[in-house]
């Protein structure tokens, strides 16, 4: 013990790094989304636009592919027995969710929540509302709801939302870079 000052500063460090890794690996503002929803609603018009040098597929792709997970995931949250919750641990989340990043081209997308071949804008208008309306009913669940991510393994609702929030700014960013360019 010959640095008694150097051990009590490396554990204060630690504590404090570990309490923002772990601030910025949940949500819990209600509202969290409402300005990326805009965004999505201000896009829908542009739906038909396409960048193959950004991506393979139409800013109305990114959009319903966006909604569907949104959608999906607050279905999930809302079907989940909070009693069941068991925290993992994921190396790729923590990078993700430390970072408030999702690498490009890294994922492949389940079924699920893949769009049709023809994507209407009645439909995306119908997403978004449900997705409205869904993301406010999210907020009574217990926090110990949960859903299973195919990389990030299981999320509780603060994690889901922080997902939520960064997934569809993934997209946001697409969708401008094939807007921009």
């Amino acid at each position: 013990m010959r640095h008694p000052r150097r051990w009590g500063f490396v554990i204060l460090l630690g504590v404090l790094i570990s309490y923002t890794v772990y601030q910025q690996n949940a949500e819990e503002n209600e509202g969290f989304l409402e300005v990326s929803l805009l965004e999505i609603e201000a896009f829908l018009p542009k739906k038909a636009q396409r960048n193959p040098t950004v991506s393979h597929v139409s800013v109305g792709w990114h959009l319903d592919h966006s909604l569907k997970v949104v959608n999906s995931i607050c279905d999930a949250l809302t079907l989940s027995d909070p009693k069941k919750f068991t925290g993992s641990f994921s190396m790729s989340r923590l990078y993700c969710f430390t970072l408030g990043y999702i690498p490009r081209g890294v994922g492949k997308s389940p079924k699920s929540v893949r769009p049709p071949a023809v994507i209407t804008p009645e439909d995306l208008l119908l997403q978004l509302e449900t997705a409205r309306r869904k993301l406010k009913s999210i907020e009574g669940l217990d926090d110990k709801a949960h859903f299973d991510h195919p990389y990030f393994k299981a999320l509780d609702k603060g994690q889901a939302k922080r997902f939520i929030k960064l997934h569809t700014e993934h997209h946001l960013k697409i969708i401008r870079d094939i807007l921009e360019k």
